[in-house]
């Protein structure tokens, strides 16, 4: 029977459908993802850091574990990384940012943050998913500590070599 089918008349036929039917392909739903609030919220990860992340419109005020951004992230570079999103995307000052994180240290956590922005942003407007993923900000950085090894110092680290 699967032989049979070549084309898609062939495909029709051994379906049943007319010829004159248009065969419908599924294509994937671009539709913006927003709770009864009118928030987007998706999860980041980096290094050990996870963070919950829900934006919705506002002006721009972001709020790291009921702390401000300059309060939580004091070092200026953190404060970077998470705006980072909205500057590629264009929405600068546009969306208010309410984020949990949990684990991992502050650069851990910075970009974790980063990358829940960057899942939310693409989920409450699919509009700026490309420009989101040509930055590379929809990408999970999977770079994590490497475990130690038995018979070693740290992971690779050899115990120094003594002659006598």
């Amino acid at each position: 029977m699967a032989e049979d089918i070549k084309t898609l008349d062939d495909l029709k036929e051994a379906v049943g459908a007319d010829a004159g039917e248009t065969v419908v392909e599924a294509q994937p739903s671009h539709e913006p993802v927003r709770d009864e609030l009118g928030r987007s919220y998706a999860t980041g990860k980096r290094k050990d850091a996870v963070a919950r992340v829900w934006i919705k419109p506002g002006s721009g005020k972001v709020t790291v574990n009921g702390k401000e951004m300059a309060v939580y992230f004091a070092r200026p570079v953190l404060q970077m990384i998470l705006r980072q999103p909205f500057t590629v995307a264009g929405v600068d000052g546009e969306f208010d940012v309410m984020a949990t994180v949990k684990g991992g240290g502050l650069s851990g956590q910075a970009g974790a943050v980063k990358h829940g922005i960057s899942k939310a942003l693409q989920l409450y407007d699919p509009s700026l998913r490309p420009a989101l993923k040509a930055a590379g900000f929809l990408t999970r950085d999977s770079r994590v500590v490497e475990r130690k090894k038995y018979g070693k110092a740290k992971a690779r680290r050899s115990f120094q070599f003594s002659k006598r």
